[in-house]
C-alpha cells in the first residue's frame, strides 16, 4: 500500500518520486543550454509554486543566466477560481531584448500564463518561451505553448515541490496526488 500523506485535511499518495524529478530537470537543463547558446537569457520564476523546480533547474542549465520572479495566482484551495491575479510584476528594464524563458510549476486552465503573457509581450524580449513542470492538457481551456513540459498529467490535484495545498506542503521533496483520486 503508498504511503498516505496528510496535508491539512487532505491525504495525498506518491505520484512523481524525486528520482524522476531530478531526472527530468537534468534533460530540460541540457535542451535549455542547447537552445540558448550564446544568447541573454531572463529565467522568470513564477512564484510561489515554482521555486523548487527553478532552482533546480537553474542548476541544469550550463549557462550564464539571470534569474527573476513574479507572482499571480488563480487558486484558492484545490480549485482554481478562474480569475488571474497579478501580486509582484516584471520589470521592464530586466525583459527588453532579452530571451525570456517562464519557468511555471502547473499548466492547467491556461489563465495565469495568458496574463503573464500578455503582460510580458508589452515589455519587448527578444523571444519567449514557457517551461512548466507539469502540464494538464485536460483541464487546458486556452490554447497555450508549453516549450519545456516536464511531466503531462491527468486534470488531478498534487501537492510538493512547490506546489501546495492551501499554502502547505511546498516543502514536500516528490508530488504527490489526492489520495481519492489516485
Amino acid at each position: 500500500m503508498a504511503k498516505v500523506t496528510k496535508v491539512l485535511d487532505k491525504e495525498f499518495v506518491p505520484f512523481i518520486s524525486k528520482e524522476e524529478i531530478a531526472k527530468r530537470n537534468q534533460e530540460i537543463g541540457q535542451q535549455i543550454t542547447k537552445d540558448y547558446e550564446g544568447k541573454d537569457v531572463l529565467m522568470v520564476s513564477v512564484l510561489n509554486g515554482s521555486f523548487m523546480f527553478t532552482s533546480d533547474l537553474a542548476k541544469e542549465i550550463d549557462l550564464e543566466i539571470d534569474i527573476s520572479f513574479v507572482k499571480y495566482s488563480s487558486y484558492q484551495g484545490t480549485e482554481s477560481t478562474g480569475k488571474v491575479k497579478q501580486l509582484i510584476g516584471f520589470n521592464e528594464a530586466d525583459v527588453r531584448g532579452k530571451h525570456v524563458i517562464i519557468v511555471e510549476d502547473i499548466v492547467d486552465t491556461g489563465r495565469t500564463m495568458k496574463a503573464l503573457l500578455k503582460d510580458l509581450e508589452e515589455m519587448k524580449p527578444a523571444s519567449v518561451k514557457v517551461c512548466a513542470l507539469l502540464y494538464k492538457p485536460e483541464a487546458l481551456k486556452i490554447p497555450i505553448t508549453i516549450d519545456y513540459v516536464g511531466f503531462e498529467i491527468d486534470p488531478r490535484f498534487v501537492v510538493g515541490y512547490g506546489l501546495d495545498y492551501d499554502h502547505f506542503g511546498r516543502n514536500i521533496p516528490e508530488i504527490l496526488v489526492l489520495k481519492d483520486k489516485a
